[in-house]
């Protein structure tokens, strides 16, 4: 009961929060929050939303199989933020974008600005339902199953507490639940760090002492090419990780334009870029303090990362405030970052695919019916039940991004135009041909791509744009 209540208090205040910033609040405030938000409470939000409830449960996992390899990637993403900040946001800004689609309406075509907003969309709802699914998992398995709660009464409880504390606000909302959730989650994650610091019957300067001195801590791997933690390719990975999945990405965008002006978005970028370092380093280290714990006290590790943190924390091993903290931390990452996709989504619907911007009504039977499919999506993965399936989904969402790179470094990038009929079928068929080279090269030499593969299909979109361009001077259309 004391896990349910402190749930509640926390949803309490959060709709506390949503009612107070809410007032008198319509499609301005909804789709760009006024563009009053101040950049330092978008910038500490932003860490927030950026973690979902998977990585706060993952990442810790990640020093089984991979050591802290993982902070490569993070250094990417800090010249990722960069890049976004400084030649992506000038352009948002200067054409003063309700969403960021809309840029390839006017660079490339309607055809084209569709095209990036049902991708988007695609994207988006899949993955933004695996990733709550997999929450709402974790809850039921270590939380809810005990105390007799139906998984599918979870669901609806979960998703429609988000459509509540947003439906009014919507993104001038989440700026502000979004650094409350912030806040717990990294409350939340320290007070667990000092419980298993505890467990160890170590000082905080011996726990540094000992991850530093596990074999685990290893950060850096220069020495072999053909491995996925590779550090150019981790590095190069992570800034393009960052450009796609936050720069090209209505839903990672959406805060960030509501910033009162072009240099206060950048500061608000460039600040929590660098924030990831040291958040994921907190995560990772909590990993490996995880294993020691599992040392000494002669436990099994499990087979899975992604259990490692919920063996310890959701079974009461440490006691039941470190069960609280970790739901709470869990709630809190998957909320922050399932509220802003709803709204993302809502937004994107309305003005690039219905085109009704102004329309209240509109908007309000959008959000309500993107709250019902996130739902049946939700379900539809319960029934499926089949984690090969899952992975499927995940990799299907993953390549939906890079049709999203292609045309955007294809608008950014050169001044040729496209055949702007033929965008839809490149759009769909670069991920396609990227799917078999990269079973081609799994199959006959062994390789496996990683995250460069997300290069590769943004390659490809590029090249069929270009390649369209020249098919369209060719017919003297253009």
């Amino acid at each position: 009961m004391s896990i349910i209540l402190a749930v509640l208090i926390y949803f309490g205040l959060l709709m506390a929060v949503s009612r107070l910033t809410s007032r008198r609040a319509g499609n301005a405030a909804f789709y760009r929050g006024e563009r009053r938000s101040p950049w330092y409470m978008v910038a500490f939000g932003m860490v927030g939303a950026s973690i979902s409830g998977v990585t706060f449960v993952s990442v810790p996992g990640m020093v089984m199989a991979s050591d802290m390899t993982y902070l490569q990637t993070c250094i990417g993403f800090i010249f990722g933020y960069f890049v976004v900040a400084f030649v992506l946001l000038p352009v948002y800004y200067r054409l003063n974008l309700t969403t960021i689609y809309t840029y390839l309406k006017n660079r490339l075509g309607k055809r084209s600005y569709k095209t990036g907003a049902a991708f988007f969309l695609l994207s988006k709802m899949a993955g933004a339902a695996i990733k709550f699914y997999v929450v709402c998992i974790l809850l039921q398995r270590f939380v809810l199953d005990d105390m007799g709660v139906p998984f599918p009464l979870t669901v609806v409880i979960m998703v429609a507490l988000i459509w509540l504390y947003t439906r009014r606000g919507g993104i001038k909302t989440l700026v502000w639940t979004d650094t409350f959730q912030t806040l717990c989650m990294l409350a939340a994650l320290t007070l667990i760090i000092i419980h298993v610091i505890s467990a160890l019957s170590m000082t905080p300067a011996e726990a540094v002492t000992a991850v530093a001195a596990d074999s685990h801590s290893r950060i850096f791997v220069f020495d072999d090419w053909f491995s996925t933690q590779n550090f150019w390719k981790q590095f190069v990975s992570g800034i393009f990780i960052v450009v796609v999945m936050t720069g090209l990405d209505q839903d990672m965008m959406q805060k960030n334009l509501t910033c009162k002006t072009l240099r206060e978005a950048q500061k608000d970028m460039c600040t929590y870029g660098f924030a990831f370092v040291p958040v994921n380093l907190l995560f990772l280290g909590l990993g490996v303090l995880l294993l020691l714990l599992a040392q000494k006290e002669g436990l099994a590790l499990p087979t899975r990362g992604d259990e490692l943190l919920p063996m310890f924390a959701a079974t009461g091993m440490l006691g039941e405030a470190v069960v609280i903290f970790f739901s709470i931390g869990v709630v809190a990452a998957s909320f922050s970052s399932a509220d802003s996709a709803l709204t993302a989504m809502t937004t994107s619907f309305c003005v690039d695919i219905c085109e009704r911007d102004s329309d209240e009504t509109l908007r309000k039977r959008v959000h309500l019916a993107m709250a019902v499919v996130f739902m049946l999506f939700i379900m539809t993965f319960r029934i499926v039940n089949s984690s090969s399936m899952l992975d499927a989904i995940y990799t299907i969402v993953g390549y939906t991004y890079g049709p999203l790179l292609g045309l955007f470094a294809f608008g950014l990038l050169t001044r040729r135009p496209v055949n702007d009929r033929l965008v839809p079928y490149i759009a769909v068929a670069a991920p396609v041909i990227c799917f078999l080279i990269d079973s081609a090269t799994k199959a006959w030499w062994g390789y496996q791509f990683g995250y460069e593969l997300l290069l590769l299909n943004g390659l490809l979109t590029f090249v069929g744009l270009f390649l369209s361009g020249l098919m369209h001077k060719k017919s003297g259309i253009c």
